[in-house]
């Protein structure tokens, strides 16, 4: 009796391990990998926002940064953190 009760289990188990390796533990990879590209970023960098826009990181703070977005013009936006998707190149 108790066998079948570990036959009952195991592919719900199998279903967890896949879940964890296939999608929670590439998210965290991600997001450590990202919150390390947050704190490594300084006056000068290039970065892109979530909204599209790329500008040069001028002011550090630390729960805001101030971006600058202007081409030629100084136009200087203050944002979140996580507004910040990527680094440029």
């Amino acid at each position: 009796m108790e066998q079948s009760v570990v036959a009952q289990f195991a592919p719900l188990v199998l279903i967890m391990v896949v879940f964890y390796f296939l999608i929670m533990r590439p998210q965290q990879k991600k997001l450590k990998a990202h919150q390390a590209m947050l704190a490594a970023l300084k006056v000068g960098d290039k970065v892109v926002l979530a909204a599209g826009f790329k500008g040069r990181v001028t002011k550090v703070g630390e729960q805001f940064f101030t971006v600058d977005i202007g081409q030629g013009a100084k136009i200087e936006v203050e944002v979140e953190r996580n507004a910040i998707a990527a680094k440029a190149e």
